[in-house]
């Protein structure tokens, strides 16, 4: 009797130090302005740099029954999950999907699209909204390198002075000698050279005849190989996924595309399931930086970033649930556009998570993405989320610009590179002295609690949606560093899973409140710029923890709390590494964000052509 009251004590006793959460005051009471003594919490991130042998081993101990369970709860506890989320005391009832009513903004200079409408005219409407709808984007005589973009592509066709079957011949060749050599940049996971010249040959075609189907006919563009898109398998960067779930038609997004008669190119590579942040793939090789063969690309969008750095395509689909579309274009120097939650269709991409991920571009220009961004937009027989959808909102960007209010946590803002930080500051500065635009300094609580609690969610998610397959399949078959995630993916229980839910609730009225008083946030996009490749992460993946957090400290609101956010890049640091600024909007303000994108890249920062570069339409 004796043994079993000092068992139970002793129980108690464990229990009251399993439950050392915070207690987290009412949102409603926390002073959010810029003299609010709020604690700002650095990521703190409590975890080893491994690959090669020690990530094996690691693996393996975290995936045995009983130790890797205590070590698993040993880690959780020592990155603040447990105290800041998981026995957390929050008062808001938790949100679980990040949906959002329409409230109609007050943006003037704006073109509104009706969702009857098809993928070519809505196209068609968006070259009606740039600042030259005839002409393609003029070239700024200050900057000594740029891309080509959409309407590039489009009046060389038109023009006849090279064909959709040129650009194809010539795109089949670039890749083919990406992957020769010493350094593979590994761009693609599939791509089919017959399917890409068919479809050039069509366009060609249509060319001839006067018939284009819009701007974006025998446009090549790059799709993520977790979009569905005949004829190529859905592989979401494993070996064995696409064996157990087929891909029997094209995702809505690729669809829509096709319809307006774009060049699908093939299926970019991506890191694992979308689990990692560096791009390294252990099965069809670590994608490389443009600008830098020896650095990532970031992930988990990294081929699709890396091919229009590297000038293979204008236009690239990612998908982003932490940051995957924004954080590389970021370390790759070109444009990331991720919308309001549910704007872009999501079926016939890989269901990985629920309620944080979207589909996302990856373009040259913010006028690339925006004509993209028309062509994927409106309802479907799919949309699920109970709130109907807004009409397409395209800013006039030939109009005249109007002042806006940005949002700035100079605590968070800073905490970045210094490089970074300088220019970003440069900027902010320019739009402010250029435009006359405002500066708003606000205070945002609890970043790290919701860089945590987004963890939570996307890993419980993840874990869930992929666990009928890994039946199938067998987790035999992931990369070490992919097995360590899921590892620790399957750790979370449903009662921390409702708090990080909470969180979402309490991020929301707190992001809701500064975005009454300014217009959009702005934050650098990342905290470091692209880091280099180790060798003994080549075959089994990499865990970096530390470089992870640094790198999606800012981009959590979009996915969390399902708000639309766009990066445009800002300059190089010491080493020639692009870095970019980040601009967080209200619910369905992606015409605001596309005017605030459009705005940056007019001041003609300048652009360095990268260290690996394919010009497709150069006169030969």
């Amino acid at each position: 009797m004796e043994r079993v009251k000092e068992r139970e004590k002793g129980s108690c006793l464990i229990m009251e130090f399993f439950r050392q959460g915070h207690v987290y005051d009412d949102a409603e009471d926390i002073d959010l302005g810029p003299k609010s003594d709020y604690p700002y919490i650095e990521p703190d991130v409590k975890a080893p740099q491994l690959g090669g042998m020690l990530i094996k081993a690691f693996a393996l101990v975290l995936e045995a029954p009983i130790i890797g369970a205590m070590l698993l709860y040993l880690l959780v506890k020592l990155n603040k999950i447990h105290r800041l989320i998981s026995f957390a005391e929050l008062k808001e009832p938790p949100l679980f999907v990040p949906v959002h009513p329409y409230e109609e903004n007050a943006e003037a200079n704006v073109k509104f699209i009706g969702h009857d409408s098809s993928s070519p005219e809505r196209v068609g409407q968006a070259v009606d909204c740039l600042q030259s709808p005839v002409d393609s984007i003029k070239k700024s005589p200050n900057l000594s390198f740029q891309r080509w973009t959409v309407l590039d592509y489009a009046n060389a066709y038109s023009s006849g002075k090279i064909t959709p079957s040129m650009v194809a011949e010539r795109f089949v060749n670039f890749v083919r000698e990406s992957e020769s050599g010493e350094i593979r940049m590994s761009f693609f996971i599939n791509y089919d050279e017959n399917d890409i010249l068919s479809q050039a040959k069509e366009s060609t075609l249509r060319y001839k005849r006067g018939e284009p189907l819009s701007v974006l006919d025998g446009v090549p563009i790059a799709v993520k190989d977790e979009f569905d898109c005949l004829p190529y398998p859905t592989t979401g960067g494993t070996t064995g996924l696409h064996n157990v779930r087929k891909c029997k038609r094209d995702a809505t997004c690729v669809s829509r595309l096709r319809d307006c008669g774009a060049m699908i190119v093939g299926k970019t590579n991506m890191h694992e399931l979308g689990i990692g942040i560096s791009g390294i793939n252990p099965h069809y090789g670590a994608c490389r930086n443009p600008y830098d063969r020896s650095r990532i690309t970031g992930g988990s969008s990294s081929g699709s970033a890396a091919v229009v750095a590297a000038g293979l395509c204008p236009v690239a689909l990612g998908v982003d649930g932490g940051g995957s579309v924004r954080l590389p274009a970021a370390l790759c120097g070109v444009v990331g556009l991720k919308p309001t939650f549910g704007r872009t269709p999501h079926d016939g991409v890989l269901p990985l998570n629920y309620t944080v991920g979207m589909v996302g571009i990856l373009a040259a220009t913010i006028e690339d993405a925006m004509i993209c961004y028309a062509a994927m937009s409106g309802s479907t027989s799919c949309d699920h989320h109970g709130v109907p959808l807004p009409k397409i909102e395209l800013p006039l960007l030939n109009s005249c610009n109007h002042p806006i209010k940005m949002a700035r946590y100079h605590k968070w803002f800073d905490d970045c590179s210094d490089d970074i930080r300088t220019n970003c500051d440069v900027v902010v500065t320019k739009l402010t002295k250029t435009y006359g635009w405002e500066t708003v300094d606000v205070t945002i609580p609890d970043i790290e609690a919701m860089r945590l609690a987004h963890y939570v969610t996307i890993a419980s998610e993840t874990s869930h949606s992929m666990s009928k397959y890994f039946k199938k399949v067998g987790k035999g078959e992931l990369g070490w560093d992919a097995r360590v995630a899921f590892a620790a993916y399957s750790s979370f229980h449903s009662h921390e899973y409702l708090n990080a839910q909470k969180m979402r609730n309490r991020q929301l009225q707190f992001h809701q409140k500064i975005l009454n008083v300014a217009d959009i946030i702005v934050t650098p996009t990342v905290g470091v710029t692209a880091y280099s490749i180790h060798d003994n992460c080549l075959k089994t993946g990499e865990l970096d923890y530390v470089n992870g957090a640094a790198l999606v400290k800012y981009l959590i609101a979009g996915n969390f709390l399902g708000l639309p956010a766009v990066t445009v890049p800002v300059g190089y640091d010491r080493h020639g590494l692009p870095t970019g600024l980040q601009f967080i909007g209200k619910p369905w303000s992606e015409s605001l964000l596309i005017r605030v994108a459009s705005s940056v890249q007019a001041l003609g920062l300048g652009c360095k052509k990268p260290e690996v570069f394919y010009d497709m339409l150069a006169d030969k």
